[in-house]
C-alpha cells in the first residue's frame, strides 16, 4: 500500500461512515402509499472497491454513466435541501456548482472529489426514502445479504482481472458518478448506498447515528488490513458487520420475558 492510497482510502471510508450519521427520518405523505414495496437495487451499479489502477480502469459501460448523471445530481440536491440533518432548501442549489466542477475537471482530483460528494449525498436521500417506505427488517436483511453477495462478486472479479478481463471504457468528457474515485482509491456506489440505508434505518428507529458511524469507520479500518495481501475488497462488509454488532447489542440488552426486579 502506498501513502497516497492510504490517504485516499482514509477519506473514502470516512465519507462512507459519515453517511450513517447524516440521514434524517420521515418521507412526504404521498410517498407513504409505497410503504412495504421494495424497489430496484441501486447497488447493482457497482459493487467493487479497491486500489485505483489507471492502466486498468474500473469503469462501467456508457449507459450507466448517463443514468448516474441524470439521477444522482437531483438526489444530491434533495439531500442538501431535505434528506440530511441540518438540510435547508436553499442549500440544494449547492449541487449545481458541484456538478459543474465535476464536469469541468473530469479526471482531475478536484472534479473527481466533487463527483464523489454528489454521489455520496444522493445515498443520503435514498437511505431516508427507503427507510420510510420499506420495512426496516427487510433493509437490514438486504444489507447483510448484499455484503455476502458482494464479497463473492469481488472475489470472482479479481480472478477475472488476473486473467486479463477488463470492463468497458467510460463516456469521454463525462464525470463518473456511479462510484467514488479519488485517483488512488475508489469505492463503488453500492458501498456508500448501504451506509446511507443503514443511516436512514437508524434515524427512523431513533437510534444514535454518530456512534454507529464511528463503529462503521472502525470496522472499515480493520477490514482494510486485507489490502495488505489483496488489491480489491468489498466495502459493504464493514457496514454489514457494524449492523450485526448493533443488532446483537440490541437483542442482548432487550428485557427477557418473565424477568423481574426485586423491590
Amino acid at each position: 500500500m502506498t501513502a497516497r492510497f492510504i490517504a485516499a482510502d482514509a477519506v473514502l471510508i470516512s465519507a462512507q461512515a459519515s453517511l450513517v450519521a447524516l440521514p434524517s427520518a420521515g418521507v412526504p405523505r404521498w410517498m407513504r402509499r409505497f410503504a412495504g414495496l421494495v424497489g430496484a437495487d441501486p447497488a447493482a451499479l457497482d459493487r467493487r472497491r479497491g486500489r485505483r489502477d489507471r492502466a486498468d480502469p474500473r469503469r462501467p459501460p456508457n449507459a450507466l454513466t448517463w443514468v448516474a448523471l441524470i439521477l444522482i445530481p437531483p438526489g444530491a440536491a434533495l439531500a442538501l435541501g431535505w434528506a440530511m440533518r441540518g438540510a435547508r432548501w436553499p442549500y440544494a442549489a449547492l449541487a449545481a456548482p458541484l456538478l459543474i466542477l465535476a464536469w469541468a475537471n473530469v479526471d482531475g482530483l478536484a472534479g473527481d472529489a466533487a463527483a464523489a460528494v454528489l454521489t455520496a449525498l444522493s445515498c443520503v436521500t435514498l437511505g431516508r426514502i427507503l427507510a420510510g417506505i420499506v420495512p426496516a427488517a427487510w433493509l437490514k436483511a438486504g444489507i447483510v445479504t448484499m455484503a455476502i453477495v458482494d464479497s463473492i462478486l469481488v472475489s470472482a472479479t479479481s480472478c477475472r482481472r488476473q486473467r486479463g478481463t477488463q470492463r468497458g471504457d467510460p463516456t469521454p468528457g463525462a464525470p463518473q458518478l456511479q462510484y467514488l474515485d479519488l485517483h488512488y482509491a475508489s469505492v463503488g456506489y453500492g458501498d456508500v448506498f448501504v451506509a446511507g440505508v443503514l443511516g436512514g434505518v437508524l434515524a427512523l428507529e431513533r437510534r444514535p447515528q454518530w456512534p454507529a458511524a464511528a463503529l462503521v469507520l472502525l470496522c472499515s479500518i480493520l477490514w482494510d488490513l486485507l489490502f495488505l495481501p489483496l488489491r480489491h475488497t468489498s466495502a459493504t462488509v464493514p457496514v454489514a458487520a457494524a449492523l450485526v454488532i448493533l443488532e446483537s447489542r440490541k437483542w442482548v440488552s432487550r428485557p427477557r420475558r418473565g424477568a423481574y426486579t426485586a423491590s
